[in-house]
């Protein structure tokens, strides 16, 4: 098994890695009815790059256009596009920007990442397994908790809502042609 660390220092992994699209997934869970469902939803629509220095140092950005979130029940996608929610018509797009990755156990590892999310920006924990796979791919899978308050997401009409959504990506790179 490679290790972070490894693959964090191997110059034959330095260089521009670009998402691949097709097996790629970001998605997320809130409570709903004062706790009692679970709603789950995914944005269809995702892209992202990162560069690896093979000196230790990673950074990357992945884009989440807003209008791609699906959750099953389209008069729901819709309110959730609204202004009550993310107001899809005035910030399109999420944007997740790392700057750094501090390499734990095995292979995981914390990313200093910052979200923006309705022109709000907070650096958000990111907890990551990063796995080198046989077909010259990397898996990076995510997961977090995101305060909706903090990023001005705030409907919540008799408390029905959870205050935080559990945010889970799981997200395929390939190295961008030399």
């Amino acid at each position: 098994m490679t290790t972070i660390e490894t693959l964090l220092n191997d110059p034959d992994t330095a260089g521009v890695w670009n998402l691949d699209r097709d097996r790629s997934t970001v998605g997320f869970k809130i409570k709903n009815f004062w706790g009692l469902l679970n709603v789950k939803g995914r944005f269809t629509d995702v892209d992202a790059d990162g560069q690896v220095t093979g000196k230790g140092a990673v950074f990357g950005r992945l884009d989440i256009e807003v209008a791609s979130l699906r959750t099953g029940i389209g008069k729901r996608d819709e309110h959730l596009r609204s202004a009550d929610f993310f107001d899809v018509d005035r910030y399109p797009q999420i944007s997740v920007v790392v700057t750094a990755v501090e390499p734990g156990a095995a292979n995981t590892a914390d990313l200093r990442a910052t979200f923006t999310i309705k022109g709000v920006t907070a650096e958000v924990p990111l907890p990551v397994e990063i796995s080198a796979l046989d077909d010259g791919s990397v898996r990076v899978s995510a997961k977090t908790e995101v305060d909706r308050d903090q990023f001005d997401i705030g409907w919540n009409q008799l408390g029905m809502v959870g205050k935080a959504a559990t945010v889970s990506a799981d997200a395929y790179f390939v190295r961008a042609a030399r």
